[in-house]
């Protein structure tokens, strides 16, 4: 039997329980039930499997969508296996009456929505970026319930909570605000506050962070403060976060900046 190569992990993102990449040649799931959402992308070979007794069959580039506490199994539809990646989702992210619909439709060919998916995977990858992966994952999320319930036009935020989430993020710029927290403080959809954002700046919030956190890092690294130091003041997870970031917008990186001023 061919050996599985697995990674894990459960980013501090509210809504995502778990992320799960795994490459298998091999590995065939017993029939399990999980207690959250699975959604799941197949980036190579195919997958089939049995959902409340029904066979379906995934592959790239489709998105599959399996509900909480129904029983299902897994396995590779031929000898090569497959690679995947899942987010687990917490329940209410989309709501117990979204059941029974993604049973009978738990395949969804859908190629802006996989994309969409693919981009949060990215960002859960990282530390430091977790009001991005939660503008991801709301968006990812309303185009999930629109498939579900057949309602794709969302609600619209009037265009000045876009400003008010402004003035939250430059007040909480260094320690920073989850958009379920901003979402409570305004009173406002998590995904509407990301496209009102989007519509009225050009860009969505936690870009818009991000550009910011980087000018105060910038006025930092001339001040003379060593690059360890002006990661944390800044807002960035470490140092890491800070050189990854600075480098998009700038193309360099913090110490060469430094040693440049």
């Amino acid at each position: 039997m061919a050996a599985a190569d697995v990674r894990a992990w459960r980013p501090d993102v509210p809504g995502v329980t778990e992320v799960f990449h795994a490459h298998f040649v091999d590995h065939r799931y017993p029939l399990h039930t999980h207690d959250a959402w699975t959604l799941l992308i197949v980036d190579d070979g195919s997958i089939q499997f049995d959902l409340d007794l029904r066979h379906h069959g995934a592959a790239r580039p489709s998105v599959t969508l399996l509900p909480p506490h129904v029983p299902h199994d897994g396995r590779r539809a031929n000898e090569r296996g497959f690679r995947k990646r899942v987010v687990y989702l917490e329940p209410e992210v989309l709501g117990e009456r979204l059941v029974g619909a993604s049973v009978d439709r738990p395949i969804l060919p859908d190629l802006p929505l996989r994309h969409r998916i693919d981009q949060l995977h990215r960002s859960l990858a990282h530390p430091g970026d977790e009001l991005e992966a939660e503008s991801r994952l709301a968006l990812v999320g309303e185009r999930l319930r629109a498939h579900l319930t057949g309602a794709p036009e969302p609600e619209h935020a009037p265009p000045s909570i876009a400003d008010r989430l402004r003035e939250l993020l430059d007040s909480r710029g260094t320690d920073g605000v989850t958009l379920r927290e901003a979402a409570v403080l305004l009173g406002a959809h998590p995904t509407h506050l990301v496209r009102a954002f989007t519509a009225r700046f050009g860009l969505p919030p936690h870009r818009y962070l991000t550009a910011r956190r980087v000018d105060v890092a910038r006025r930092l690294l001339l001040a003379g403060r060593p690059v360890a130091d002006v990661a944390v003041a800044a807002g960035f997870y470490d140092q890491p976060h800070l050189t990854r970031n600075f480098r998009r917008y700038l193309g360099t990186t913090p110490a060469r900046y430094a040693a440049a001023a």
